[in-house]
């Protein structure tokens, strides 16, 4: 039980769930931002935030897995692929944070890559809902897709870099 107590306190160290005491009078003479209180109203226990990232990681892999039934109705494709993206990013929130997500997302190295893929799962919804296009939603699929790897590369250090020397080095038509 011992070992097992202190492993759960690795991971909580690990996903930032442990605050030290300077933090939290730092944050409380801050002034009130939305994340803020939102953080402070959410407050999981650990053992709360790990089945919330099971349900919803699971749910959001269910939903993209569906959507492979459905294939070649893009609009249905597109809704259930984009809700499963949805959910599996939701999902990462629950173990560090609504706060540290945001923020890592908004992180200056992965700005762009965030901005494409929130931008292209619209795309995908709007198509999919609105516009009734299979091509034009079947697009935004693949834009969605590339986004989410471009997006999931952007957490692995120089992972983006060396994706796109290999991709020079495999489209270059020079000799």
């Amino acid at each position: 039980m011992e070992k097992m107590n202190q492993a759960l306190e690795k991971m909580k160290m690990i996903v930032g769930m442990e605050v030290d005491e300077e933090q939290q009078e730092e944050e409380s003479s801050s002034s009130f931002a939305f994340m803020d209180d939102f953080n402070r109203n959410c407050t999981l226990s650990t053992k709360q935030r790990l089945y919330g990232f099971a349900i919803c990681f699971v749910a959001g892999l269910t939903c993209t897995l569906l959507s492979m039934l459905v294939f070649f109705n893009p609009i249905k494709f597109g809704m259930t692929f984009t809700m499963g993206n949805l959910l599996s990013l939701g999902s990462t929130a629950f173990l560090i944070g609504p706060k540290r997500q945001v923020t890592m997302m908004l992180d200056p190295v992965r700005i762009y890559a965030t901005a494409l893929y929130l931008a292209s799962m619209i795309i995908a919804l709007f198509c999919a809902l609105y516009v009734h296009n299979k091509l034009l939603t079947l697009l935004a699929i693949i834009l969605e897709f590339g986004a989410l790897i471009w997006y999931s590369l952007s957490y692995i250090p120089f992972a983006r870099s060396m994706v796109s020397k290999v991709m020079v080095a495999c489209f270059d038509t020079e000799f």
